[in-house]
């Protein structure tokens, strides 16, 4: 099985290999579905190195967007929210409901079976305490991503749909899912430009030179393919 593999990987990366020079959006999206060879719907990902510090406040890059053809992938949703909040969750689709028994639930038995945290205002005292646990793994609500909100199902229906939420990591990079392999190549398209156009929007006043350092794509099983960082400025208007 393992040498299959490798056969693939390799066979795939000769197919990259024979694109010398980094490649448009579209043609990328082409050559990561050509690429994309396992027997199982792989996840389709963009990789992105940015030219800011971290470090600094005014340099973090983090926000949210619904892709246009959602992420391909069933989101697992927990609310934390009062009782007063709890049905209109439960009817909005939210897999886990509740406050105190999820909280303590995390904290004991360090339960993480969901994808995405929603909370509202009111709780947030409570939730606080989920800080160490929630946020290195991106799963904290924060207002500027609209996971802490009144309005609970609106940001259900739009994360089930295909909200995406992304941060850039301390070394400047950002890593994030825009599709699966059983996508068309014009949607992964139109994903993947949705979400280089916000990213390229967000960009910090603060960030001095290149912005967009490195562009690829990839599918889970497959060779990163280098996008023409030109070709996104122009794409990402």
């Amino acid at each position: 099985m393992a040498n299959a593999e490798g056969k693939r990987y390799r066979t795939a990366k000769e197919v990259v290999d024979e694109q010398e020079e980094p490649v448009s959006l579209m043609q990328a999206t082409e050559l990561t579905l050509q690429t994309a060879t396992a027997n199982f719907d792989e996840s389709v990902d963009m990789d992105l190195r940015l030219g800011v510090d971290p470090r600094h406040a005014d340099q973090m890059v983090r926000g949210s967007i619904t892709l246009p053809h959602g992420t391909g992938r069933d989101v697992t949703v927990l609310v934390l929210a009062s009782e007063g909040k709890q049905e209109e969750a439960e009817e909005a689709g939210a897999d886990y409901v509740g406050l105190d028994e999820h909280i303590e639930r995390i904290q004991e038995e360090n339960w993480l079976d969901f994808d995405v945290v929603i909370a509202t205002p009111d709780v947030m005292g409570q939730v606080g305490q989920l800080g160490r646990i929630l946020g290195p793994r991106g799963l904290m609500p924060n207002p500027k991503s609209g996971t802490v909100t009144m309005d609970l199902a609106k940001t259900i229906d739009e994360v089930k749909s295909g909200k995406i939420e992304f941060r850039v990591d301390q070394s400047g990079n950002l890593h994030t899912p825009i599709g699966k392999a059983s996508f068309s190549a014009q949607e992964l398209y139109e994903n993947a430009k949705a979400f280089l156009t916000e990213v390229v929007r967000l960009r910090p006043p603060s960030s001095k030179g290149l912005y967009l350092r490195s562009v690829t794509m990839s599918a889970t099983m497959g060779p990163p393919i280098r996008v023409d960082r030109s070709s996104v400025l122009t794409e990402a208007r």
